[in-house]
């Protein structure tokens, strides 16, 4: 029996989309693909996080290429990495310095969410999706961290495994798993290492769901009303551009790091091989996990602590049913985007608490801050969506402009 008749384009393109519609997804969903015309810059970073990870996958193949994952070999590795390597230095400065860039774009993501409602009905599961991609993100960098073996690659592994030890009944297999023995070593390494090159690409994957939850319901926009036929213009060339003028914005930028601060964001103990004997004096995580650190300081009963950091996220998860106001966009919610300004600046507190030592007046306020972000969570966003005026709100997106 013959395939139905069809129209097909000419050519081997034509030919070979008939067959497999490759090229016809990607002219429905990245080009012809209907947008809300008012979309500010605040929503490139989606985009801008796509061709970082792809910056990540890249850069990291090759350096996986010439890195040894062995307790006795890693740390040389990686020296002979930067000294004799082609580039070798500049892969890896890319590398660590992109891993930065990703959590810097994604947490403005996140915030630009947060503030303009992008986590409210039809988009939760959008929502939790993009989640679960910070938390793949988490687990990604905590053990790209490990590889290089140095004093805190070595001594940041042995503290945070350890605190899965506080889960009652199987806490303690699950660190005997994860070392791979009794003690953060070779296997520890070996695991990190198969794990953090596995990892990426399934963060691609989650990334691609992302993309679909997306465009099914379409894009949120600055008034967080949905927007009409009239109101919509294909994505190219029109974001496209848009998009590439922020892509270069951002290259600019991180080349300023890669070539001139390469270590900014680094940590000087990590030059140093891993040594068992020797504890550093102040044991701290990349900047990027510091607030999630500081909850976990929070409280000196280690269970509490590692349940109050997953409930962080978790309440992440759970915000489109913690803030149920009609209304989506912070623009038109006088109260609420007072509370999201402070919600801001407490994070950025939690993160400067986060990298001092856990003493004095930094435990205090690393404490209260947590404390606050709690609340905000589980009190004020449901308190606001009871009781909440918004302002008038514009009858179309054409209206608000």
């Amino acid at each position: 029996m013959s395939a139905p008749n069809a129209p097909q384009k000419p050519g081997l393109i034509g030919w070979l989309d008939y067959r497999l519609p490759i090229f016809g997804f990607m002219n429905k969903e990245l080009r012809q693909y209907p947008t809300p015309k008012n979309l500010s810059y605040a929503w490139n970073f989606g985009s801008l996080a796509g061709i970082i990870l792809l910056i990540m996958i890249l850069s990291g193949l090759f350096l996986a290429m010439n890195y040894t994952p062995s307790t006795d070999k890693a740390f040389d590795s990686v020296e002979r990495i930067m000294r004799d390597v082609n580039f070798g230095w500049l892969l890896r400065y890319i590398h660590a310095n992109g891993a930065s860039a990703f959590f810097v774009v994604v947490y403005l993501h996140m915030a630009r969410g947060l503030y303009y409602g992008s986590y409210k009905s039809p988009r939760e599961l959008l929502w939790i999706i993009g989640v679960a991609i910070l938390l793949l993100m988490m687990a990604t960098a905590f053990m790209g961290y490990v590889l290089p073996w140095g004093q805190m690659s070595y001594w940041g592994a042995t503290v945070i495994t350890n605190l899965f030890s506080a889960i009652p009944v199987v806490g303690d297999d699950i660190v005997t798993w994860l070392w791979g023995g009794f003690s953060v070593d070779n296997p520890t390494l070996n695991r990190f290492f198969v794990l953090h090159y596995l990892l990426p690409f399934v963060i691609l994957g989650v990334a691609f769901l992302h993309m679909i939850a997306l465009h099914t319901h379409g894009s949120n926009n600055p008034t967080g009303l949905d927007a009409k036929k009239e109101d919509k213009i294909p994505f190219h060339p029109y974001y496209t551009i848009k998009d590439l003028f922020g892509l270069g914005v951002f290259l600019v930028l991180f080349a300023l790091f890669v070539f001139y601060v390469p270590n900014y964001l680094g940590h000087p103990d990590n030059y140093t091989p891993a040594n068992p004997l020797v504890t550093p004096a102040h044991i701290v995580p990349e900047w990027y996990f510091l607030p999630f650190y500081a909850i976990l300081r929070a409280v000196p009963d280690k269970l509490g602590g590692v349940m109050l950091m997953f409930g962080s996220i978790a309440l992440l998860a759970a915000l489109p049913w913690l803030d149920r106001h009609p209304v989506r966009s912070g623009r038109y919610r006088p109260l609420f985007k007072k509370f999201f300004w402070l919600f801001v600046v407490n994070a950025l507190a939690l993160g400067w608490a986060g990298g001092k030592p856990a003493e004095g007046h930094y435990l205090l306020i690393g404490r209260l801050c947590t404390a606050y972000y709690f609340i905000h969570m589980l009190v004020v966003l449901p308190l606001l969506s009871k009781f909440e005026k918004p302002s008038p709100l514009p009858t179309s997106i054409a209206a608000a402009s």
